[in-house]
């Protein structure tokens, strides 16, 4: 039996690096002493928000990943506490910026990184100003705790990403998140659409899934604001909610998972046998009919 304890986190973050990464730092060992091995923070955690509106001098806080100061810092930690910790964070590669998590295993390695793939473009989430493309293609890495795959926020609304990690072999996904409301149309709460939409990719691939958001309100500036939502949850692999956080709190929340018994159920439901891959040719275009060029 392999058995995971995995958590979620949820916090509101701020424009002091310090105080984010001792806050990031508390709920990361508040979950271990609860019995995590597998802990998510949410997207971007050490520093606010700065996607709202198109800032250049935010680019400076980029940094290169083997000398980034978050992922030393979180990696030590992982040793120490011995969880798997993927850790988001906003990286500089020449000249090119990529928002990228890092993952972390049990004993302090960093195995590896992926860069967000789809790259958000509207008011509040102005993130192509900021971020090029992930290049990393999707992935999946052999962990402490199990085969993990993780998309990055804008990521979670494509069940092509959810989809492909699990074909990669991912015995559950991680989302870390920041998304609120909706500038274009202060009066509509996407939160509901956010959760079904990744508890659909926990049912159609028949694995855990966990979504990390942060919450509180962040203004760019100009004086232009995002309010996070929060609704952090920990989904089983049919889609139902195991755990949420509301709107506002910050803290951590723990499930567990016999991953070797999912994947048993996985495996006889026969949906990845019974694909059909030469029927999906209209996925490698974008309007339905003609082939992209790679």
């Amino acid at each position: 039996m392999a058995l995971l304890t995995a958590a979620i986190t949820q916090m509101a973050s701020g424009n002091d690096w310090a105080k984010n990464c001792d806050k990031a730092e508390r709920l990361v060992r508040e979950a271990a002493a609860k019995g995590a091995k597998l802990i998510l923070l949410e997207e971007l955690f050490d520093g606010d928000y700065f996607c709202i509106e198109q800032h250049a001098h935010f680019l400076k806080r980029a940094e290169e990943i083997d000398r980034h100061r978050t992922v030393k810092r979180f990696a030590a930690l992982a040793k120490e506490l011995g969880v798997v910790l993927p850790v988001s964070v906003f990286e500089r590669a020449g000249n090119a910026h990529y928002n990228t998590t890092v993952i972390v295993d049990a004993d302090g390695r960093e195995l590896g990184i992926y860069r967000k793939s789809h790259i958000p473009d509207g008011r509040g989430y102005q993130e192509k100003f900021y971020f090029s493309p992930g290049d990393t293609g999707f992935k999946v890495w052999d962990t402490a705790v199990g085969r993990i795959g993780l998309g990055i926020c804008w990521d979670q609304w494509f069940p092509e990403c959810a989809r492909a990690m699990a074909l990669m072999g991912a015995e559950i996904l991680l989302y870390p998140t920041a998304i609120g409301s909706e500038p274009p149309n202060p009066t509509y709460d996407s939160s509901s659409h956010w959760q079904n939409v990744m508890r659909g990719h926990a049912a159609a691939n028949i694995m855990p899934l966990l979504a990390s958001n942060r919450v509180g309100k962040e203004t760019a500036p100009d004086g232009r604001s995002d309010v996070f939502y929060g609704r952090s949850f920990i989904a089983d692999y049919q889609g139902e909610k195991l755990e949420e956080m509301d709107r506002s709190e910050e803290g951590v929340r723990l499930a567990s998972f016999d991953l070797d018994a999912i994947g048993e159920l996985r495996r006889s439901w026969g949906v990845f046998r019974d694909r059909r891959p030469e029927l999906y040719g209209a996925l490698m275009t974008r309007d339905g009919k003609t082939k992209a060029v790679l």
